[in-house]
């Protein structure tokens, strides 16, 4: 009995340890952003997926990349884009055109810090199975 009492002790202590010690990588959440999607569709090894998205003013999408290539085009509203480093690398207003790279190291968040809401019509290029975005925890910036 000893043996069992002294091993279920050594591994919730374990246990413990590693929570304490192990790096949580949260993703920040999503506020005020509606995603219509107006169409997909595969070809060869390729998911194309249309949407509409409408961030209301304060919103934002959340920390997050793409596992493909997109283009938006601003339709109303203006977006302020963010890269990992926390700072601005667009603002985008109607009729503007936003071409996103690729992969973890293009992690981003796209804010609407407008007073209206902004809406925008993205084309997804994306390998097949794959979400629209991809989670990120927030890279050490000041907001989310």
């Amino acid at each position: 009995m000893r043996t069992i009492a002294r091993e279920l002790v050594l591994s919730i202590g374990a246990t413990v340890a590693c929570l304490l010690v192990a790096p949580v990588a949260d993703a920040t959440p999503i506020a005020g952003v509606e995603a219509t999607t107006l169409a997909e569709t595969t070809v060869a090894d390729t998911h194309y997926i249309l949407r509409e998205l409408t961030v209301q003013p304060g919103g934002t999408t959340g920390w997050h990349y793409h596992d493909g290539p997109l283009i938006a085009v601003v339709r109303k509203g203006v977006l302020t884009h963010y890269d990992s480093s926390c700072a601005v690398d667009g603002t985008y207003r109607p009729g503007e055109t936003i071409n996103e790279r690729s992969g973890v190291g293009y992690t981003h968040i796209g804010r609407n810090q407008g007073s209206e809401p902004l809406v925008l019509d993205v084309l997804y290029r994306l390998p097949v199975g794959a979400p629209p975005a991809e989670d990120a925890p927030n890279p050490g910036c000041p907001f989310q």
